[in-house]
C-alpha cells in the first residue's frame, strides 16, 4: 500500500511548507536535509564507492531483483529491520544516511504486507554522492 510519494525536491516532513501544519502561516520552516537510512553490508558499500552507485536492495537481493532499495525512516525502523533480518549476519554492517534531495529517483513510503508502518523505498540506483554519512552498525 502506497502512503505517500516524495520527489527529490519536495520536503513533505512535519513542519515543512509542503505539509499539513507546515510553514504556511505558522512561521515554521524545515531547513535541514530530509534523510532516510539504509542498512548495508560494509563490503557492498565499498563496492558501490568504487562503482559510483549502490544497487543492493536488501540482504541478498539487488535493485534489479526487488525493484527498489529498502530504506528506513528513522533509527527505530532500522533497529527493527536489523533484528528481523540481519541477526545471523556476521559481516560488518554500515548505516547509510541518504539525503533525498540528492536522489534522481522517487522515494515512496509504502506499508509492506504484514507491517503496520510505512517504509521508504528508493526506486532507482543510489548515487554515492547522495550518501551524506556512513556509520558502522553495532551488531
Amino acid at each position: 500500500m502506497k502512503v505517500g510519494a516524495y520527489a527529490a525536491c519536495e520536503t513533505n516532513q512535519p513542519g515543512s511548507a509542503g505539509s499539513p501544519g507546515g510553514a504556511a502561516g505558522s512561521g515554521l520552516i524545515y531547513a535541514g536535509p530530509v534523510t532516510i537510512l539504509h542498512l548495508a553490508l560494509a563490503d557492498d558499500w565499498a563496492d558501490a564507492e568504487k562503482a559510483g552507485e549502490y544497487r543492493v536492495s536488501t540482504l541478498g537481493r539487488t535493485l534489479e531483483e526487488e525493484g527498489y532499495i529498502h530504506a528506513c525512516a528513522d533509527l527505530d525502523q532500522l533497529r527493527g529491520v536489523a533484528e528481523r533480518y540481519y541477526t545471523g549476519v556476521t559481516a560488518p554492517l554500515a548505516v547509510l544516511t541518504v539525503d533525498q534531495a540528492l536522489l534522481d529517483c522517487p522515494v515512496i513510503f509504502e506499508v509492506p504486507p504484514g507491517a503496520d508502518e510505512a517504509f521508504p523505498h528508493i526506486y532507482g540506483p543510489l548515487p554515492v554522492e547522495a550518501v551524506v554519512a556512513v556509520s558502522p552498525f553495532p551488531g
